[in-house]
């Protein structure tokens, strides 16, 4: 007796399914060591205290589990409201590190804001804050990386030419955004 042929689709599925079921484990830290392409990154936040190590993407391969995860980590620290980051900014971070050969966790001031926050900040601060910030589409972060001079930090993230770059010593921060590519 003949078995019937497996249809594409079915066999693309079950291929499917397998790479899910096994996401938890491979956004683990270390996991994707021996995966050609594999990106990681260290987080610390400065205002919650919370730290994450983990592969967010493989190749052209972002991690869903992973980027759900991130998503949750930057959250606006004030309101606890979830955004949802784009993956680019992870790609930003990373490109930053590899153009300064480092290997630390960035220290995270500001990840997605809601726009009750955003609204709030620029009523108490005197500037910084835009009305239409990319932080409330999450395509911003401000952060800054222990061990390295704020000044290469943003010269790092000037030489990439992708995206926005703010620099803000007095608050030791550099602002990086996935729009138009501009500095200030």
């Amino acid at each position: 007796m003949t078995h019937p042929k497996i249809p594409a689709r079915r066999h693309f599925l079950r291929q499917t399914a397998g790479f899910a079921a096994a996401l938890p484990a491979l956004a683990a830290p270390g996991a994707w060591a021996s995966v050609p392409d594999a990106r990681e990154l260290a987080l610390v936040h400065t205002h919650t205290h919370e730290k994450i190590d983990l592969v967010y993407a493989s190749g052209e391969r972002y991690v869903p589990q992973a980027l759900g995860w991130l998503n949750r980590f930057l959250r606006d620290h004030y309101t606890g409201d979830i955004g949802v980051i784009d993956p680019q900014v992870f790609d930003l971070l990373y490109r930053v590190q590899q153009a300064l050969g480092s290997k630390g966790a960035f220290e995270v001031i500001s990840g997605y804001r809601c726009p009750t926050t955003n609204s709030r900040l620029r009523q108490t601060r005197s500037g910084g804050v835009a009305t239409k910030s990319l932080h409330m589409e999450g395509r911003a972060i401000d952060v800054r990386l222990p061990g390295v001079p704020l000044a290469d930090l943003h010269q790092a993230a000037l030489s990439l030419n992708a995206g926005g770059v703010g620099f803000y010593p007095r608050d030791q921060f550099v602002h990086l955004d996935t729009g138009r590519v501009r500095n200030w």
